[in-house]
């Protein structure tokens, strides 16, 4: 078999093939780790085109009228489609030890079995049932306030955005932010592109930081800077179901 015949790598291979020890040290210091390709362009185009498709998803939100900025997202229903479904399974247990430490950091609770599946059951005796994956779409104009995706009281502590459109030729703008408000320090915000097929892991609600006291926990938002053309869609995964 030929370089130019030789199948895309699956999901899965890219997932593992991802140098996790070095985002890990990224995650530990910034908060958010870029990662290598998770996604082939032909797989990014196919799932951007699902959001036309209604049928695979649960529920629309409009950013504008919320109040939350411009733009749309759908969350995926049950049966969760390919790649979607594998690639949050086979996320789950590369963060999950980043997950544990954080939790020992803070003198927290780490409540996170081993698989995926074993946390979403916990997350459905709890009464989050729904799932959480999103596609989301901006415009031109368009933009997401800084926030966080709490759905209930069993949180999972990072999730990870893939980018599914070529930033600098399907849109421009449109960077992803991360604030971070340091421990009696003015915040921090982290930019960054989400080239086509990779992702971004990040913070979902607060991270350790060092402290003269130890450690502590700085609160962390994120969200979307105005895009100023074309379209923006990306793919958002995050670990943990929706009451």
């Amino acid at each position: 078999m030929t370089a130019t015949t030789r199948p895309a790598p699956a999901v899965r291979e890219l997932v593992a093939g991802a140098d996790w020890p070095a985002l890990t040290e990224e995650l530990n210091e910034h908060g958010c780790a870029p990662t290598p390709r998770l996604l082939t362009p032909e797989q990014c185009r196919a799932l951007a085109a699902l959001y036309e498709e209604t049928r695979h998803f649960r529920s629309t939100v409009d950013l504008a009228r919320y109040r939350f900025g411009s733009g749309q997202y759908r969350y995926f229903g049950h049966p969760l489609p390919e790649p979607v479904r594998t690639l949050r399974e086979a996320l789950y247990p590369e963060l999950l030890p980043v997950a544990r430490d954080w939790a020992a950091k803070l003198g927290r609770p780490a409540p996170w079995p081993d698989t995926l599946e074993q946390w979403l059951d916990l997350c459905r005796e709890a009464g989050q049932d729904r799932p959480t994956p999103i596609l989301l779409r901006y415009g031109a104009g368009d933009w997401n306030a800084l926030h966080r995706d709490l759905y209930g009281d069993l949180v999972f502590p990072l999730q990870v955005v893939i980018g599914l459109d070529e930033a600098g030729r399907d849109y421009t703008g449109g960077e992803f932010l991360l604030v971070e408000q340091r421990p009696r320090a003015q915040s921090r915000c982290t930019s960054t592109v989400l080239p086509q097929g990779h992702g971004l892991v990040f913070t979902t609600r607060d991270r350790p930081v060092r402290s003269a006291r130890g450690w502590s926990a700085a609160p962390v938002r994120h969200g979307v800077s105005t895009v100023r053309s074309g379209t923006r869609r990306t793919l958002g995964l995050v670990f943990h179901d929706a009451a």
